[in-house]
């Protein structure tokens, strides 16, 4: 059976607390794409990472795993949690399905937890996946284009989508809460 998780992102803690912003996992087009997945029969998780306004590699990683990807997994990750499969697929050599990575943010700066994001990269992630895409926009934070440049240099048969006036493919720059071009890149 095919299925699907999505790994939301990261966001400070005021975000977190904030009572009008949904939870991570409810935010953007995460929900929109759950949706459109679990329709065409694609079972789909979008799990409550934890410690989620303070990142925790090991703990986001025992998530993950609950669910057991496999070949017949999709994953797909937005800012942190792009990132954070990057780390995963590095450090695991799992074989998995498709992996589609929006907007992958690394931690450049050091902003968060300097563990989080303290491994080597992989270059063959992609041979270990039926096909991994990043998409990012060139209107996005210069941390995302560090994030991309890096990618660029390190991975081998990654497919790059570049996209302009996307922003950091979040509400506030996408102007909905769907986002069709990942859909169809899934389809």
């Amino acid at each position: 059976m095919k299925t699907a998780i999505i790994i939301h992102g990261y966001n400070d803690k005021s975000e977190y607390l904030d009572e009008t912003h949904p939870s991570p996992s409810n935010d953007h087009w995460i929900p929109w794409l759950q949706k459109e997945l679990l329709v065409k029969g694609i079972e789909t998780q979008t799990p409550e990472m934890p410690g989620f306004y303070e990142p925790n590699y090991e703990k986001w990683k025992e998530m993950l795993e609950r669910f057991q990807p496999d070949e017949d997994t999709i994953l797909i990750g937005h800012s942190c949690g792009g990132g954070f499969l990057v780390r995963w697929l590095s450090e695991n050599k799992q074989k998995v399905g498709r992996v589609v990575l929006v907007a992958p943010w690394l931690d450049p700066e050091k902003n968060i937890d300097p563990e989080f994001f303290n491994f080597e990269i992989d270059s063959n992630i992609a041979s270990r996946t039926s096909q991994l895409d990043i998409l990012y926009s060139t209107d996005d934070h210069s941390q995302i284009i560090e994030s991309i440049n890096v990618l660029k240099e390190k991975l081998r048969d990654a497919v790059f989508k570049e996209f302009t006036n996307k922003g950091h493919f979040v509400l506030s720059s996408l102007k909905s809460e769907k986002f069709p071009e990942l859909l169809e890149l899934l389809s």
